[in-house]
């Protein structure tokens, strides 16, 4: 596995950054700038499994490991889901997401807070996620601190 980090500074406290992260409007909106028509279904609590889908139904399934909120999210991806949301966890794509991690940390100082994502996961896919989270976490940004 990869190990790949993201940071951002927001001029925010911790539980906005949070709630504007992780409600289902705003997250459409801040992830709308690297991975378009994104959204999930599911809830954000230990044990559940959270469905990150694009329009047509393709996207991953992630189970929560850990969550306390306003601090800390980790998931582990658990299949892919194909278009129209079917799961799968044997084809070779499903191969290279299954066991890769996601895990958020909210650290919050004098009203700002500071984010950090640490994500584990095939080396083939370094470039989507560096193309992708440093665009949506500058958004995400935007939106909290306006």
């Amino acid at each position: 596995m990869k190990q790949l980090v993201y940071e951002i500074n927001i001029a925010a406290p911790k539980e906005k950054v949070w709630d504007i992260m992780l409600a289902p409007e705003t997250f459409k909106e801040w992830t709308a700038v690297s991975w378009p028509g994104s959204f999930y279904q599911g809830k954000w609590e230990q044990g559940e499994k959270m469905r990150f889908v694009s329009d047509n139904g393709s996207g991953t399934l992630v189970i929560i490991h850990e969550l306390t909120p306003y601090k800390y999210m980790g998931a582990e991806h658990i299949a892919i889901l194909n278009p129209g949301g079917g799961e799968d966890t044997t084809s070779d794509l499903a191969r290279d997401w299954v066991g890769s991690t996601e895990c958020y940390t909210f650290r919050e100082s004098a009203g700002t807070t500071d984010l950090r994502i640490d994500i584990g996961t095939a080396p083939q896919w370094e470039q989507m996620f560096g193309d992708g989270w440093p665009n949506a976490l500058l958004k995400l940004k935007e939106m909290c601190e306006r």
